[in-house]
């Protein structure tokens, strides 16, 4: 392949990769605090069309693109009402949530269905997009595209290197201890699950603000169930979770390129490309893993008063 090619189809893994990033980020926030949340899909698709509407409505796509991410924060306080407050079945909780969402946006969004909202456009950062290779993959995006660039690092330091949130992986790892120490793991538990949701919730206004700038019903199509397996593969860390949303993106944006020079494999086997390379990739790193990953408490209520 030629680098015109090549590079334009790099570009595009980065751009079809990022909201599978901010989804797996914000679900490793969560479960580091010792809560499984199996509702990103619902929860990213709430983010998408509250992203999309108050976008639409203000004119102004950053203030659509916060409010993607804070009603999305305001819906996963569902999950933790259920699993914090009534000590609820989390994976119960989370698939419900999953429910719930997919179906509100499908009934709230069909009227939208077509419409456009004021959107984010590419903006090339100068010097760096003149780098050879590197510049016109990575620099040459649109601005929520940098920010992800970011995000990463900034989790990586607050979970270990503050004290909110080595208390936040207590929760997820000795929840007693936390206790003990006076701490309350309920709150940081709530804690996970809101800012996890609020990163889920801009991975929606992502999709509904630069990626398509249309909206459509089902418009995050499995993605959020892609960021909770890529949660296994990037072993709970943020800078391997880049790796596996650019690996997904990567081979979403070869299915495309397929599709638009006309070739005869059907559509349907292409679009199961990405999902089933996902299948795969999760199967080889479970297999890789020594099972010292997870926060040993991942999924298990505690009562208050433990």
């Amino acid at each position: 392949m030629s680098s015109t090619i090549i590079i334009p189809l790099l570009a595009a893994t980065v751009q079809s990769g990022t909201p599978v990033l901010y989804a797996t980020l914000g679900e490793i926030f969560t479960e580091k605090s010792g809560v499984l949340n199996l509702g990103v899909e619902g929860i990213m698709i709430v983010g998408a069309l509250s992203g999309f509407w108050v976008s639409q409505a203000s004119g102004n796509p950053w203030l659509g693109f916060l409010a993607g991410g804070g009603c999305a924060s305001l819906f996963s306080l569902l999950h933790a009402a259920v699993c914090l407050v009534f000590q609820g079945h989390q994976v119960v909780s989370g698939l419900a949530l999953t429910i719930l969402g997919t179906g509100l946006a499908s009934f709230l969004g069909t009227p939208l269905i077509g419409q456009k909202a004021p959107g984010f456009s590419r903006i090339f950062i100068p010097l760096l997009q003149d780098i050879p290779l590197l510049g016109p993959i990575l620099f040459r995006q649109d601005p929520l595209v940098y920010i992800s660039y970011i995000l990463p690092i900034a989790i990586w330091l607050f979970l270990y290197y503050t004290r909110w949130g080595l208390a936040l992986r207590a929760s997820g790892e000795n929840p007693r201890a936390v206790d003990v120490a006076g701490i309350s793991v309920q709150f940081y538990r709530a804690l996970g699950i809101m800012i996890g949701g609020f990163l889920v919730g801009l991975g929606g206004s992502y999709l509904s603000l630069a990626y398509t700038h249309i909206w459509t019903n089902g418009i995050t199509a499995g993605r959020g169930w892609i960021a909770v397996a890529l949660v296994i593969f990037a072993f709970w860390k943020p800078g391997r979770a880049v790796l596996g949303a650019y690996l997904f993106g990567g081979v979403m944006a070869f299915q495309l390129r397929l599709q638009a020079m006309g070739t005869t494999i059907p559509s349907s086997l292409l679009l199961m490309l990405p999902y089933l390379l996902t299948i795969i990739v999760i199967a080889l790193a479970s297999k890789r893993s020594r099972g010292g990953e997870a926060p040993a408490w991942l999924g298990v209520n505690v009562e208050p008063e433990e």
